[in-house]
């Protein structure tokens, strides 16, 4: 598990699917390991991050469309590469995401019908690397992802069923568009997604 320095991972799926609870576990786990790791959140984590996520997420901006979703959830995520990411991976750390290209590929990409490829085709103008070395999407059914969102619903998480299964469908095509990833049930119990994780990592690095 030595090989997790300098390794980018990302946890992604849908609304509900329980990525901060893993998140939480693996760097629980990296650590345990000793290894140097830094963890980010996309759109976030810089001051821009920040400022565009909060612009993207408040449900008084029901009227955006998805082509700006696209351009806003981009820019957010070309700043945090040059920022942090970049660096962190320079000084050989273990790089640890909660989302990344792959939430727009599912959610504006395939849900909003912008296109998955159109998707990718900008993230390879924008970004160095634009897949990670390992995409672990947990995946969850729309009635237990409603059950455990149990707060206010932030703009994305209101765009109704249709749409959020349709979100659902957009990551498990990702097969399809990138190596490198894989798809574990989030309904199990949170031990068993964490082996899943775990065995994941293992497998693919």
């Amino acid at each position: 598990m030595s090989k997790l320095a300098g390794k980018f991972i990302v946890l992604d799926g849908p609304d509900g699917c329980g990525k901060s609870t893993q998140v939480k576990m693996l760097l629980d786990y990296i650590t345990s390991l000793g290894v140097d790791y830094e963890q980010f959140r996309d759109p976030g984590t810089t001051a821009i991050g920040e400022k565009i996520r909060d612009i993207l997420l408040d449900p008084e901006h029901a009227a955006m469309t998805d082509e700006v979703e696209v351009l806003l959830y981009m820019a957010a995520r070309v700043q945090l590469w040059r920022e942090k990411i970049a660096p962190a991976l320079k000084e050989n750390k273990c790089v640890v995401l909660d989302r990344w290209l792959s939430s727009t590929c599912a959610y504006q990409g395939h849900a909003g019908e912008f296109g998955i490829n159109r998707v990718i085709k900008i993230a390879q103008y924008c970004l160095q690397k634009p897949w990670p070395d390992l995409t672990i999407v947990l995946d969850v059914n729309l009635k237990t992802a409603a059950k455990r969102l149990d707060r206010d619903l932030d703009r994305m998480e209101q765009k109704g069923d249709n749409y959020h299964i349709k979100v659902r469908e957009g990551f498990l095509k990702l097969v399809d568009y990138m190596e490198n990833v894989a798809v574990i049930d989030s309904t199990l119990k949170i031990d068993a997604v964490h082996k899943e994780v775990i065995t994941a990592i293992q497998t693919c690095l």
